[in-house]
């Protein structure tokens, strides 16, 4: 299958499947359909050619595949009876894109239904609106595969034991269920972010679903400036052969000035909207910060770090934590971070994780302390399971131990 055929299949697979089960219902089964619908597609496209309209065919070729299924059940009659009665309550065809109506969007709230607990919402809804397998999920949560794939069955059993409607919940209902879309919506996009950006993609445009629906919530309108202001850095983020490079030494042409235009106005917008900032309002306002900087020496850290304080108080994150240790380095000095740094020593959320490392690593280098750097930056890249990483975290290893000097008073030892 070629990368293009593939990206293009991946990317329409939840519209399809939103308008499958919006037309017929039976959303295990349907899921099924679908994905024999993207397996034929990978199969004949790259021969065939891709269709004028790839979404009518697979929605088309899903469709045919599902009746098919629940006609070869023992229960034929019945089965087309309710296929049958189903179909007319939706009026437009399945397989046109409408502008005025998104059947992705229905789909995730329906993911996100109250009737799923919020460890069924997230993976059901990676898997259904977002696209990832099954496997890509168990890795995200650190499980097997095999109870990832137990946990979203039983997600889909009970969607359709429910008899959950497959329509946009009404405004209160909306209000319900927003912390795991949004929550949901963040995770694919960070998936995308870190090496497949039609996820990244995708989570931006269901974001912008999301916020026509409810233009007036703050951390809704956050969480969109968020992906923007982040996503515009997406052509500086790697140099050659797949490079890492950190955000202080990207070359910040590259950035996307449109996006970080509109993620800028989207996140000023944001912190109007409630009398109490949210989490993703306040991480767009600091990533806002960071890309209204022409250069990395005019980033104005004392406002980030005043940013990161406010947001150590709406959320119990450690790595909430590790950021500001940055901040505060890059504002006051790196022996104030590396003291806010021993905070985090005991948390078993973060202890021995790589990003703990590594930062203490760049404390050290801007301290001066560049033997010990090198051997928190080598302890770092042993941690890290990402091989861009691991490649960068070795390069600053080598280059903090060439410039290595006299031991200074402060050196700390890989944890």
């Amino acid at each position: 299958m070629s990368v293009s055929v593939g990206d293009l299949v991946r990317g329409l697979a939840p519209r399809v499947l939103g308008a499958v089960v919006r037309r017929y219902g039976h959303f295990d089964a349907a899921e099924d359909a679908v994905q024999e619908a993207l397996i034929a597609a990978a199969a004949q496209w790259p021969v065939d050619g891709t269709p004028d309209d790839p979404l009518a065919w697979l929605v088309r070729v899903a469709a045919n595949k599902l009746v098919d299924a629940l006609r070869s059940d023992g229960a034929r009659r019945r089965r087309e009876e309710t296929v049958g009665a189903e179909a007319p309550v939706v009026s437009p065809a399945a397989d046109e894109d409408r502008v005025d109506s998104d059947d992705t969007l229905v789909l995730l709230f329906l993911c996100c239904h109250p009737a799923l607990t919020p460890e069924a919402q997230i993976p059901l809804t990676l898997r259904a609106v977002g696209g990832l397998t099954t496997e890509e999920i168990a890795r995200a949560f650190l499980v097997p595969p095999a109870t990832m794939a137990k946990r979203i069955t039983r997600a889909k059993q009970r969607v359709k034991a429910s008899g959950i409607g497959f329509r946009l919940p009404p405004p209160a209902e909306r209000a319900d269920r927003l912390g795991a879309v949004l929550h949901v919506l963040y995770l694919v996009f960070n998936e995308g972010y870190t090496g497949r950006e039609e996820l990244a993609a995708e989570a931006i445009r269901l974001a912008r679903a999301v916020h026509r629906a409810l233009p007036g919530d703050g951390e809704v309108t956050g969480l969109l400036a968020l992906m923007l202001l982040t996503d515009a850095r997406r052509a500086a983020r790697t140099g050659p052969g797949g490079a890492l490079v950190p955000l202080a030494d990207q070359d910040r042409d590259l950035w996307d000035e449109a996006a970080i235009a509109e993620g800028s106005r989207l996140a000023a917008v944001a912190l109007t909207r409630d009398p109490v900032f949210g989490p993703y309002q306040l991480q767009a306002a600091i990533a806002a910060v960071h890309d209204e900087a022409r250069t990395a020496a005019e980033t104005d850290w004392a406002q980030i770090l005043a940013l990161y304080h406010l947001l150590e108080q709406v959320s119990e994150n450690p790595v909430v934590t590790l950021n500001r240790a940055v901040a505060t380095a890059m504002a006051h000095g790196p022996a104030e971070g590396l003291d806010l740094l021993d905070t985090l020593a005991d948390d078993p959320r973060v202890a021995g994780h790589h990003r703990l490392v590594a930062v203490r690593a760049h404390l050290l280098a801007m301290a001066g302390d560049h033997a010990a750097a090198s051997e928190h930056y080598r302890a770092a890249a042993r941690l890290t399971l990402s091989a861009p990483e691991r490649d960068y975290l070795l390069a600053k290893a080598r280059l903090s131990a060439s410039s290595a000097g006299p031991p200074l008073s402060r050196r700390k030892r890989p944890s």
